[in-house]
């Protein structure tokens, strides 16, 4: 089992209770296991036939689980209830990263953008915006094309938490707009300037050092082959692998 990954005793006493109970039919097969499985085959990176059966049980099953919780929005919901479990943060931290779309990842039901992948100078890319605490756990994840501005989806993405004392943010962040928005939350927004601005505005530059938690935090996401390259056509399926990795990675 050490080249395999499996949940241990205190982290599944953690997911657990958060599993599904409205199962229909017959019982589900062994959940730990099947889970187990599904975290392998994301992690590795390897096709969902690579996943040894003698440990995890059939592919197939392990590829049904995840599209159908896929589907419902388990996985999010998973990932919601432990991120929201702990007290809201003072200070939280707002970047985004694009990640690269393999070519097998086109042709989904209604077409890329409805599927967030869009055309950069860089290839077909999508974006994952996130905002995360002072120990680089994510609170909040959200996915768009890789060519949507970070602004378009700040306020989204910072009215899904309370509002916090301080948010830290790069100079793309620069925009008088979510400034007063910001303020008028109650936050102080920790943000370089533009070098247009006429007026230059302060930034706590022993605050603003720490941004670079939000960094790390990305590339932990990314030491995640599944994240790092982005073959899921549906944007569920891949919001599902984002929110899989991120409990695994911080929540549990």
């Amino acid at each position: 089992m050490a080249d395999f990954f499996w949940f241990s005793d205190a982290q599944w006493a953690r997911i657990a209770p958060l599993l599904p109970t409205d199962t229909r039919g017959m019982p589900r097969v062994d959940d730990r296991r099947v889970l187990s499985g599904i975290v392998h085959a994301l992690q590795s990176g390897g096709r969902w036939s690579d996943c040894p059966e003698q440990v995890y049980g059939p592919k197939k099953t392990l590829y049904n689980r995840f599209v159908r919780w896929a589907e419902r929005g388990v996985w999010e919901d998973i990932f919601s209830a432990l991120a929201g479990a702990d007290d809201a943060p003072d200070r939280l931290f707002i970047d985004s990263s694009c990640i690269k779309v393999h070519r097998t990842a086109g042709g989904a039901k209604g077409g890329p953008l409805a599927n967030a992948i869009g055309q950069t100078r860089g290839g077909r890319n999508t974006k994952l915006h996130a905002i995360c605490d002072t120990r680089g756990r994510p609170h909040v994840l959200l996915l768009t094309p890789g060519n949507v501005h970070d602004m378009r989806v700040a306020k989204a993405c910072i009215a899904a938490m309370p509002p916090s004392a301080e948010l830290v943010a790069d100079k793309g962040y620069d925009s008088n707009d979510l400034r007063a928005w910001l303020a008028e939350r109650g936050t102080a927004a920790v943000i370089p300037p533009k070098r247009h601005r006429r007026v230059k505005l302060d930034c706590d530059p022993v605050i603003y050092k720490q941004r670079n938690v939000i960094e790390r935090m990305f590339c932990r996401f990314k030491d995640w082959r599944r994240v790092a390259m982005r073959f899921d056509r549906n944007i569920k399926t891949f919001m599902a692998t984002i929110a899989i990795a991120a409990t695994v990675i911080w929540w549990l």
